[in-house]
C-alpha cells in the first residue's frame, strides 16, 4: 500500500524497500472547465541537482526535448500535450543505482507551457499528483496530491528524490512559482536568454 504525504513531509524510499532497483516517477493533473479559447498543455521537467541544489548545467534539465540525463539513469518519456484520461498524464523513469554521485537530488517540476500569453495559471489545475512506483511490479510505493490553490503560480516544484546516508527518500514540496519555467531553471543555476 502507498504512502501518503502531505506537503512538507518526507518518507524513505529505498529503506523501506530493499532491493528496489528502478522507479516510475508519475505526474498528473486535471484541467478546469475553462473556455479561454486556448489548449492547456503542461509540463513535467527534471532537475538534477548537485549538494548545493544547483544543475552542472543544461544536460541535467531533462523535459520532453532532453529526455534523458544521469548517464541514462533518468528518463522522461514524453510530452503529454492535453492532460486527457485517468492516471500519469507524465512519467519519468529513474534507475535509482545508475544516477552519478554528483547529483545529490532530483527535482520534480510542473509548468505551463506559455502560460502567461495564454492568461493560463495553476489555479485553474485540479487533482494534481505526484507518484513512485516500482518499475518491476507497478506497484505504487508514495503518492503526494498536491491540494493547495495556487491562484498565480505558473510553475510547481512537486517533489523531491535525495540521497541521506546511502538511501533514497523523497519529500513532497508543493512550492509554487511565478515566472514560467525561466523562474525554475533560473532558481536551480540555468542561464535563461
Amino acid at each position: 500500500m502507498a504512502v501518503s504525504l502531505a506537503k512538507g513531509q518526507k518518507v524513505d524510499l529505498t529503506k523501506t524497500n530493499p532491493g528496489l532497483q528502478k522507479v516510475i516517477v508519475g505526474l498528473g493533473w486535471d484541467v478546469n472547465k475553462y473556455d479561454g479559447g486556448q489548449d492547456f498543455d503542461l509540463d513535467a521537467a527534471v532537475f538534477l541537482l548537485d549538494e548545493n541544489d544547483k544543475v552542472k548545467g543544461e544536460k541535467d534539465f531533462i523535459f520532453y526535448n532532453n529526455a534523458e540525463g544521469a548517464g541514462g539513469a533518468v528518463k522522461h518519456t514524453g510530452d503529454n500535450l492535453t492532460g486527457e484520461g485517468e492516471g500519469d498524464d507524465e512519467q519519468v523513469l529513474i534507475e535509482l543505482a545508475k544516477v552519478p554521485d554528483e547529483i545529490q537530488k532530483i527535482a520534480f517540476t510542473v509548468t505551463i507551457h506559455e502560460a502567461e500569453a495564454r492568461s493560463q495559471n495553476f489555479g485553474q489545475v485540479s487533482n494534481s499528483f505526484i507518484r513512485i512506483a516500482n518499475e518491476a511490479n507497478s506497484e505504487e510505493l508514495i503518492r503526494y496530491d498536491l491540494e493547495e490553490d495556487f491562484s498565480i503560480e505558473t510553475a510547481l516544484v512537486v517533489g523531491e528524490l535525495y540521497r541521506n546516508k546511502g538511501e533514497w527518500k523523497f519529500s513532497a514540496v508543493g512550492s509554487g512559482f511565478e515566472g514560467g519555467l525561466a523562474a525554475l531553471a533560473t532558481n536551480y543555476g540555468l542561464q535563461v536568454q
